[in-house]
């Protein structure tokens, strides 16, 4: 990839790291070939992530705002070289890594007691994805985790439309030990099932790929390990979309703790 000539400065970009920086509705075309939005291995460090990364098919939420209502920027500010940044959300000066920051303390949604700054899945028309369970869905990642406290949720396929439901269907966390951790829900009501699938130092790079194929079955890799998980038919009324992010899992009065997570690829396909 050719290297973008910068768009801000050396100190203006430095300083990015040293800070404690919907009803959903489905479209046809979102659904009806594979379609991957990705980029090669982030390269641009002045940029913001959109000039590396195809942010047109998500947006983000930020772990500021009003109580219960977190700030949440649109997939057209985050496009582009020149699109969104800032302390939540950034380019690595060093990598151009996408980079995301969520601090013990935060804005956090009406059913959470904690920050996140996480993309959230869209169709291109600017709707919210919401797709079946039926066909194939696959959301990839290359990422490390920069920092944690306690554990942080870099991926999830999280309940749309068809119920009452907030929950998610699945969550991959990474704990501060390294362990790698899968969260299954056994229903839409909760309670999640636990499953380690994999060990990685914090700093060190990893990858994942979290899928649906068949309707029935959670396919989840992590460093070219799969394991397959089954769906609770109680899920199957339930339309789905993707997130992916630093979702932090503990909380305190603390604005410096928190979990940094830096996402070198990232890409999602249905089909």
């Amino acid at each position: 990839m050719r290297i973008r000539p910068p768009l801000l400065s050396l100190t203006t970009a430095l300083a990015f790291t040293g800070l404690a920086l919907t009803s959903p509705a489905s479209t046809t075309a979102h659904q009806a070939a594979v379609e991957t939005h990705a980029v090669p291995v982030a390269q641009s460090v002045a940029a913001a992530p959109g000039g590396d990364f195809d942010l047109s098919v998500w947006e983000l939420q930020e772990p500021v705002g009003s109580p219960g209502s977190p700030t949440t920027i649109p997939s057209s500010r985050l496009q582009g070289a020149g699109g969104y940044q800032d302390a939540y959300f950034y380019s690595d000066p060093h990598d151009g890594a996408m980079t995301f920051w969520a601090p013990e303390k935060g804005v956090t949604t009406p059913n959470s007691h904690y920050a996140r700054s996480e993309l959230r899945e869209m169709n291109r028309d600017g709707s919210p994805a919401n797709w079946t369970l039926s066909g194939t869905h696959r959301l990839s990642a290359t990422l490390r985790v920069v920092s944690v406290t306690s554990n942080v949720c870099v991926g999830q396929i999280h309940l749309g439309t068809g119920g009452s439901s907030t929950k998610p269907l699945i969550e991959l966390y990474y704990h501060s030990n390294g362990d790698i951790v899968l969260g299954m829900e056994r229903s839409p009501s909760g309670g999640q099932t636990l499953h380690t699938v994999g060990k990685v130092a914090v700093g060190a790079p990893w990858s994942y790929t979290i899928g649906v194929s068949g309707g029935h079955t959670v396919d989840l890799t992590v460093d070219g390990r799969t394991t397959h998980y089954p769906i609770p038919s109680s899920f199957d009324g339930y339309r789905q979309y993707f997130k992916a992010g630093s979702y932090n899992q503990s909380s305190s009065d603390s604005t410096a703790k928190g979990a940094r997570v830096a996402f070198s690829r990232l890409s999602v396909s249905h089909g």
